[in-house]
Parts: C-alpha cells; sequence; structure tokens
C-alpha cells in the first residue's frame, strides 16, 4: 500500500506506539492524520505535532467509534488506512494463587479496548472499503497474542482473540480489496511498561524504541504482510510452540516458577 497522500486514522494515539504511528506517517507522506485517544489533551498534543486532527472516543464503546468514524469519512474524507492501536494491560497477577483471580468487570474491560474496539471499527468500514474497491486495517495486537502471558490471563487471551480476528479479517475480505496487518511486540518503550522490572518475561529479549515498532509496522502495511514482529526472535518461540506444545508449556510453567521467587 502506498501511503504518500491517505487518510489514516490511529487510535490510542496520546502516547507510545500510536504517537509514534502518527509521526512515522506523517514522516511517509499521508495526507490526513486524525489521532484518537481517550485523552483528549494527549491526542491533541500528537495532532500538533503531525499537522493532523484530534478527537475523543473510547473505543471500547460502539457508538462512541461508529460517531468517531462517521465524523471522519464526513469531515475529512474515506479512510484508507485504519490503525486501531489502543490496548490495556489489566489482570496482573502477582500471586499465580488462581489464575482466573481477575473480576469479570476487569475482563469485560479489557475484551471491550483489547478486541471489540477492533470489530466495532472493521464493522463500521468494511461495507465502505469494500465499496470503494478496498483498505487497510493495521491492528496492534502483541507477541501474547501469539504466545501468551505470564502474569495476566486477561492481557493473554485477549490480545490472542485480537490476533483471531485480524486474521479472520484479512482473509474473509482478502477477495474485497481489504488487506490486514497485524503488530504483535514484546516490550516497547511505552507507559504501559513503564516501571516494569527485568522480571517482567515481555521484556526479556529487550526493550525497542516506539518509532522502530512504528516504522517496521509501516514496512509491513507498505509490503502488505499480515504478522509484523519487530523482535525477530518471537519467530523462533512460535515455531518451538508449534513443533511441541507440551514442552511448551512446561517451559512457561517454569518461567512462572522463576518469577515467582521475587
Amino acid at each position: 500500500m502506498r501511503l504518500e497522500g491517505i487518510t489514516a486514522v490511529v487510535t490510542g494515539a496520546a502516547q507510545g506506539i500510536g504517537r509514534a504511528l502518527c509521526v512515522a506517517l506523517k514522516e511517509a507522506g499521508a495526507a490526513r492524520i486524525v489521532a484518537v485517544d481517550l485523552r483528549l489533551d494527549g491526542a491533541e498534543e500528537t495532532a500538533r505535532m503531525v499537522g493532523g486532527v484530534a478527537m475523543a472516543c473510547d473505543v471500547g464503546d460502539q457508538a462512541q467509534v461508529e460517531a468517531m468514524l462517521a465524523r471522519v469519512e464526513d469531515e475529512i474524507g474515506p479512510i484508507d488506512l485504519m490503525c486501531s492501536n489502543a490496548g490495556i494491560l489489566t489482570g496482573k497477577d502477582a500471586s499465580f494463587d488462581n489464575i482466573a483471580f481477575a473480576t469479570t468487570a476487569d475482563w469485560d474491560k479489557a475484551w471491550a479496548v483489547n478486541v471489540m474496539s477492533h470489530v466495532h471499527a472493521a464493522r463500521f468500514l468494511i461495507p465502505r472499503m469494500k465499496a470503494r474497491g478496498g483498505g487497510y486495517f493495521l491492528h496492534t495486537a502483541s507477541a501474547a497474542g501469539l504466545l501468551n502471558q505470564v502474569g495476566s490471563a486477561v492481557y493473554g487471551t485477549t490480545k490472542h482473540a485480537a490476533v483471531g480476528f485480524a486474521e479472520a479479517l484479512a482473509f474473509g475480505h482478502k477477495d474485497d480489496g481489504i488487506r490486514v496487518s497485524v503488530l504483535c511486540p514484546q516490550g516497547v518503550d511505552t507507559p504501559m511498561v513503564a516501571g516494569a522490572t527485568d522480571t517482567n518475561p515481555a521484556l526479556a529479549d529487550g526493550i525497542l524504541p516506539a518509532d522502530v515498532v512504528a516504522k517496521a509496522a509501516l514496512d509491513a502495511v507498505r509490503d502488505e504482510r499480515f504478522l509484523v514482529l519487530p523482535h525477530e526472535v518471537v519467530a523462533g518461540y512460535m515455531k518451538a510452540k508449534v513443533d511441541n506444545y507440551d514442552r511448551w508449556i512446561g517451559g512457561m510453567a517454569k518461567l512462572q516458577r522463576m518469577l515467582k521467587r521475587f
């Protein structure tokens, strides 16, 4: 996909990967960038950085997502690239006493933001993109969506679902000219990992700057590649997982035992 002259929407744009995506899109020649976040002040700061437009939206709320996208299409123009980037990390468990300990409210909130935000945007945009002959979705998930997450079943489960939906979207509308990339990094230098210690398994292979991750994502969009792995070691972990699932589960259990010592 050519990025020059496009209209792009980026959610979770107030900071981290979202802000870095906006900056990278500007550098790549995108003509119209809409920075979307629950925190309007942060979205406005990002918009000023890239000469874009800021909008407030709770991406876990279907009505708000649809209203935001309708406003973009009506006031700014047809959306070429939808960067569904917002996500949350909840249900963190330091005791490992009960992997399902998180409240239903925690599960529902994570499901709404980490999964349904992608669904809401796709449901609204697919008919419009089909009528225009195509479009592009970039979904930010996580390596946890491929490998799982020691310390948060909520995060690992919802990110698995996010990857699954991206897959379904990619093959379900390939013949309509709609393309999909799913971004699955490990540790990224964002507020989500602020204060994390070296015992956090997501940081074991190093923390990448957000701008490096954003550029890797846009390279994949240009090449129309589905899976984006800024941490290349993740591909090897995936292979080890499918080659011997029982051994992989044993390894994850060992990792959890190590973390329980701290």
